[in-house]
């Protein structure tokens, strides 16, 4: 599945992007018709495929949309790490990965995992695949048995 490889890349630059601008001067990411918008425009500017648009677009929404959520959970996970102090990398592979996981069925949590270690290694620094790798695996594990986490 390369090109959900490379869709998964449009959709963390994407995040990025909007994370970047959200530290820089305040704005929020866009919502409703603006943030169709700027993924069309993102899409055309950067020659994404239309076989990638979809999926690439699926995880931007919905990290975005799901964001408040999320967030809490990968605190919990991160041992005494704000979401807010991490790097942008980090954060942004992190909320939509953990978005997929939730949110699309289809993919074997492994995967989801997997890629995010391969984005990290991309993007990241030589620290950030082994901490995102150890915090998804620790929400996907609690996810998958959360009387697990309720007894220990």
């Amino acid at each position: 599945m390369k090109s959900r490889h490379r869709a998964r890349e449009v959709a963390f630059q994407i995040l990025y992007r909007f994370d970047l601008e959200l530290h820089a001067s305040g704005a929020e990411a866009p919502t409703g018709e603006a943030l169709l918008k700027e993924l069309v425009h993102h899409f055309d500017h950067f020659k994404v495929p239309e076989e990638l648009r979809e999926f690439a677009a699926g995880l931007v929404v919905g990290t975005l949309k799901t964001r408040p959520d999320l967030d809490p959970v990968i605190e919990r996970h991160a041992a005494h790490w704000k979401v807010s102090r991490m790097g942008m990398v980090d954060r942004n592979i992190l909320r939509m990965s953990l978005y997929e996981a939730r949110h699309f069925p289809d993919i074997p949590s492994n995967v989801t995992i997997d890629e995010a270690v391969e984005l990290s290694k991309q993007f990241g620094t030589e620290d950030t695949p082994a901490f995102i790798n150890g915090i998804l695996d620790a929400i996907v594990k609690e996810e998958a048995d959360p009387a697990k986490t309720a007894t220990s």
